[in-house]
């Protein structure tokens, strides 16, 4: 139970008191600052705590923003300041404040609430109300002003408006948004949580999976269909959790966690659907899943280089005038969020190819697509940044030596190894990538792989020997993906045993679940996962020399055991670790984390 402190002499005919009760608070009087932190003192530590003015006039909804969003330690609307248990502390500093100015007849009785914002020492939220009124009159003629204004916004339309996701893709906003959003209400009026929504579409899509697993028409169309429906409830839970302010960090983690989770899924359904006809795209599944982990690791590794960046000089690149210049033209904004094919487009794509086509057209379809956008996006990247000139902080680079996940072989190379210059190590980092893959897509497995497999390990420990600081450095996290994912493709493709590529892409799902948790993690402000997670796990460097290992040493029956085997291994330690962690941060009161930035 949170608990709301009013200010100053009650108002006849006031819904206030009610409003906050309908929030969750429980309300007590106060004459004044003085007395107000006297009540203070009287609550429980763990519980937050509003301040409110009396004479407050304003929507419910404003109130709501403003009192009970749980992504904020402190946060203030006028005439109305809250606090959680970590800024009590703060708040009981500038009641007194307020009490001794009170007490010197500074500070009239009535604006408390805003005084003790003024006051507060610590980071204080004040959110967007636009249309919202939230005012505190200080005669009747304001008051009833105030009160007609009130009347003529309609907050139960902007509250639905406003659950919708400020940027989002063109099919979101347009094809599903539109009802999906009432779907939210309807779930919010009934108590559901936005985890329950949340898990219900993990449900529809593995069950869309096991449609599309049977190899029928009939179980395609399904799969389809309800692919479309498990990402309707995948927009209706974050509208859930913006319509009622229900964030968290398990939440989040279970959102984007599970959005992976469901699309893979879907793609072994698609898989073996094909089986069961007798055509065999394991293999085009495996690269539609390593394609689609390196674009969210494109994305996340340019995010992470340049969130807090300080650029030189004015931002003048051609590249950002350029875009400025496109987002003036409507159509064309539109146009480029669909050619990246966020995550609504991507599935819709999907679904539909799914119901009309083949599991092989659709694969060839979405790789094309997904090989397009991620050409263009990287591209569009690279000049940026190349033509603004920016210093990256101490955090992004330890981002970027998170994000490149090295392990124990690395660590020893780079203290031993002399460092080759700067520009020297980046461009043989990316020669020994595709000296690897090369080498695995001409030989297929044997001892010349291991030899460049060998000399990827010595290039790419020189690259994380020091700071990822340089304009292109956020491309390495990206790079040595796609040397480990993209080795573990190709000799699983090439020991052409039944059941060998399955096993790789079990293997590929459970080092990418690895790397989405470690930039969940850098996204939540946590850090990487412990060091020993890393080693135990061998880092990326130590995978691919293993794979490479086994795939010389065994005939290809075990090679697929052993595949197997390390995919289950691997699953194990990440998920118990991964799992401990969010449940354990989520069950301390770890700061709640939405993301609202670009569509996956």
């Amino acid at each position: 139970m949170s608990t709301a402190i009013l200010t100053g002499q009650p108002v006849p005919g006031s819904s206030l008191e009610n409003d906050l009760r309908s929030l969750g608070f429980d309300v007590r009087a106060a004459l004044d600052a003085a007395d107000a932190e006297t009540l203070l003192a009287a609550v429980p530590a763990d519980q937050r705590v509003a301040v409110v003015d009396s004479r407050f006039v304003g929507h419910v909804h404003a109130l709501r923003l403003g009192l009970t969003d749980p992504r904020f330690e402190a946060a203030a609307i006028p005439g109305a300041v809250t606090a959680k248990s970590g800024a009590r502390p703060a708040l009981a500093r500038a009641l007194r404040t307020a009490s001794s100015e009170a007490s010197n007849g500074s500070v009239v009785v009535g604006i408390v609430a805003d005084r003790v914002a003024e006051a507060l020492d610590t980071d204080l939220h004040r959110p967007e109300l636009g249309e919202l009124v939230a005012e505190v009159p200080r005669d009747p003629q304001a008051r009833n002003e105030a009160r007609q204004s009130v009347a003529a916004v309609d907050d139960e339309a902007i509250r639905l408006r406003t659950a919708v996701k400020s940027r989002d893709g063109f099919f979101t906003t347009y094809c599903v948004s539109p009802y999906s959003r009432y779907l939210a209400r309807w779930c919010a009026r009934r108590g559901m949580t936005p985890n329950q929504v949340t898990t219900a579409s993990l449900i529809t899509a593995l069950i869309a999976a096991g449609c599309a697993a049977t190899g029928t028409r009939p179980g395609f169309v399904a799969a389809g269909l309800l692919l479309l429906f498990s990402f309707v409830l995948d927009c209706t839970d974050g509208q859930l959790a913006r319509y009622s302010l229900q964030y968290s960090t398990l939440g989040a983690w279970l959102d984007a966690t599970f959005d992976r989770a469901k699309e893979y899924a879907y793609y072994a359904g698609l898989a073996l659907g094909a089986a069961r006809g007798g055509d065999d795209v394991w293999a085009l599944a495996l690269a539609a899943m390593v394609l689609q982990t390196c674009r969210h690791v494109v994305d996340f590794s340019f995010n992470e280089a340049n969130a807090d960046s300080t650029a030189v000089g004015a931002n003048s690149s051609p590249t950002a005038a350029l875009s400025g210049k496109l987002d003036s033209v409507g159509w064309t904004v539109w146009l480029r969020r669909m050619i990246v094919l966020p995550i609504g487009e991507r599935w819709a794509m999907i679904a539909v190819l799914t119901a009309l086509t083949t599991p092989r057209i659709t694969f060839y379809v979405l790789l094309i697509g997904c090989a397009f956008a991620a050409c263009y996006t990287t591209a569009g990247r690279v000049l940026r940044s190349l033509t603004r000139r920016a210093q990256r902080t101490d955090r992004a680079a330890q981002a970027l030596a998170d994000l490149a996940d090295s392990g124990p072989l690395a660590e020893v190379l780079a203290r031993v190894m002399p460092s080759a210059p700067p520009v020297l190590a980046r461009l043989l980092a990316v020669a020994g990538a595709a000296l690897v893959l090369l080498a695995a897509w001409i030989d297929g497995p044997g001892w010349s792989v291991v030899v460049c497999a060998a000399v990827y390990v010595l290039v790419s420990a020189d690259v994380v020997a020091r700071p990822l600081k340089g304009a292109l450095d956020w491309l390495l996290p990206p790079l040595l993906r796609a040397a480990e994912y993209g080795t573990v493709l190709i000799l699983a493709a090439k020991a052409d045993v039944n059941g060998t590529l399955p096993a790789a892409f079990g293997l590929v799902a459970a080092v990418a679940y690895h790397h989405y948790d470690t930039v969940y993690r850098i996204r939540g402000n946590a850090g990487a996962p412990p060091h020993w997670l890393v080693r135990a796990i061998g880092g990326h460097e130590g995978r691919t020399l293993l794979v490479t290992v086994l795939a010389a040493l065994l005939a290809a029956e075990d090679f697929k055991v052993a595949l197997t085997a390390l995919a289950v291994a691997v699953a194990l330690v990440v998920l118990f670790e991964s799992i401990r962690y969010w449940v354990t941060a989520h069950r301390r009161g770890a700061p709640a984390v939405h993301d609202e930035g670009e569509p996956a």
